[in-house]
C-alpha cells in the first residue's frame, strides 16, 4: 500500500509538472506563444521562432533576438535583448500609448516632451523626475538620455531622425513603425510587439482581440449599406498654401469606408498628398462631411474656419454644418486614439449612421461642430 502511495505521487507530480511549469499550463508551448504575438493585421514586424529564441523582424532593416538570459546564443545578424526589459525611453505619442494600454508606465523612464499629453500619470511622472525629457527629434540631450538610464529605446527611424548622437551611447534602438500601419487595427496591434519587450504577452494579446472584436462587430453592422446611401466624407484644411489630403490607402480613410462613408479620394496607392485648394474643391465640393484634426486654441467654431481660409465656406460640408472635428488642446487624440481605433470608428458612425449606436452615445474623440 505503501509503494502504491508513493507511485501515486509520483505520478502526480510528473502530471503537475507538465501541466504547470513555472505557473505556466501546457498551452505556454513556443507555438502556443508565437500565436499571441505574431501579428494579424500589422505588416511592420514579423515574429519567429527558432530554437526557442524570440526572432523579431522589424520592417527588412531591423533584427531582433529576445532572450531571457544573457548567455543565450542568438543567430547572425540578430541584436540580443534580454527581457523583459525594466526601462525605456518613447519617441511618439503613439508609442507611449503602448504602456497607457498595457498599464506599464513604470517601464517608461523619459519622453521627448509633454505637448498634448493629458494622462495625469505620465505628467505626475515627468513632474517628480521620474520620467524626464529627452528633447526633440533632431536635437536630443544625450545626458538626459543616459540619466533616464533605458535598457532600449523605441525610435521612429524614417521621421526626423537625429539619432546618431543616440547611437553612440551603445543603447539598443528599436524602430517602432505603428505609425506607418495603413490599417487601423494594424496600428492598434503594436502593442502586441511591446508586450514582447515588457513581458505582457497575454495582457496585450487579450487587450487587442477585444479591441478587434470591437471593431469588427460594428464594421459588420455598415457593411451591408447600399453604395447610393454612404456619405461621402472629406478631411483636412489648408496650410501654408496646401490642403495635405488624406490618400485613399491611408488609415483614416480606411476607418471611414468601415464607418460607412465613401471618402472622396478614392486613390489607393498613396496614404497621403498635398493639393491646391482648386484640387480639392473639385474632389469635395459637394461632399456631405468634412472631417477636421487641429490644435485650435479655445473653442473652434464655423467662423474661425472660415477665417483661416475664407474660400472654406464654398463647401456643402460647411454650409449645412456637417463638420466633424476634434482639438487636440482639448483632446487626447494621438495620446490614446493610436489603441482605441474602435472607438474612433464609433465616433464616425455615430455621425454618418446614428441609428447603428446607442441613442446616448457620448464620442470620445469626434462629434459634429455646432
Amino acid at each position: 500500500m505503501k509503494n502504491r502511495r508513493v507511485l501515486f505521487a509520483c505520478l502526480t507530480l510528473i502530471v503537475c509538472t507538465a501541466c504547470n511549469q513555472g505557473g505556466k499550463t501546457v498551452a505556454d508551448t513556443a507555438s502556443d506563444m508565437d500565436s499571441l504575438v505574431s501579428p494579424k493585421y500589422a505588416t511592420g514586424y514579423q515574429v519567429k521562432d527558432s530554437a526557442g529564441v524570440r526572432l523579431v523582424d522589424v520592417g527588412t532593416d531591423y533584427h531582433f533576438a529576445l532572450v531571457g538570459a544573457d548567455n543565450i546564443e542568438v543567430p547572425n545578424g540578430y541584436t540580443k535583448v534580454k527581457v523583459p526589459i525594466k526601462s525605456t525611453i518613447c519617441m511618439t505619442a503613439l508609442q507611449l500609448s503602448n504602456f497607457t494600454i498595457l498599464n506599464a508606465h513604470d517601464v517608461v523612464k523619459g519622453l521627448t516632451g509633454t505637448k498634448n499629453l493629458f494622462n495625469k500619470d505620465i505628467l505626475e511622472r515627468v513632474n517628480d523626475g521620474r520620467i524626464v525629457k529627452i528633447g526633440m527629434e533632431g536635437n536630443f540631450d544625450t545626458e538626459m538620455v543616459i540619466a533616464a538610464n533605458p535598457d532600449i529605446i523605441f525610435i521612429s527611424p524614417f521621421k526626423r531622425g537625429g539619432y546618431d548622437a543616440i547611437t553612440e551611447t551603445g543603447i539598443t534602438l528599436v524602430p517602432h513603425l505603428g505609425y506607418q500601419e495603413l490599417d487601423p487595427l494594424g496600428q492598434a496591434e503594436w502593442i502586441k510587439f511591446v508586450g514582447m519587450f515588457i513581458g505582457k504577452e497575454r495582457e496585450a494579446y487579450k487587450l487587442f482581440t477585444e479591441i478587434e472584436s470591437r471593431y469588427n462587430d460594428l464594421k459588420s453592422k455598415t457593411a451591408n449599406i447600399e453604395q447610393q446611401d454612404l456619405p461621402k466624407v472629406f478631411s483636412g484644411e489648408m496650410h501654408y498654401g496646401n490642403w495635405h489630403a488624406v490618400g485613399g490607402k491611408n488609415y483614416l480613410a480606411q476607418i471611414f469606408r468601415d464607418a460607412g462613408a465613401d471618402y472622396v479620394i478614392h486613390d489607393e496607392e498613396t496614404a497621403g498628398e498635398d493639393l491646391e485648394f482648386e484640387k480639392m474643391y473639385e474632389v469635395a465640393a459637394n461632399a456631405d462631411y468634412w472631417r477636421i484634426l487641429n490644435s485650435h486654441p479655445g473653442d473652434f467654431s464655423y467662423e474661425a474656419l472660415k477665417a483661416s481660409e475664407p474660400r472654406n465656406e464654398l463647401f456643402k460640408a460647411f454650409k449645412e454644418k456637417k463638420v466633424i472635428y476634434c482639438n487636440m488642446k482639448q483632446t487626447p487624440y494621438y495620446e490614446i486614439a493610436p489603441v482605441k481605433p474602435d472607438v474612433l470608428l464609433k465616433d464616425f458612425v455615430a455621425i454618418f449612421h446614428p441609428e447603428l449606436v446607442e441613442a446616448d452615445y457620448e464620442p470620445t474623440f469626434y462629434y459634429l461642430l455646432k
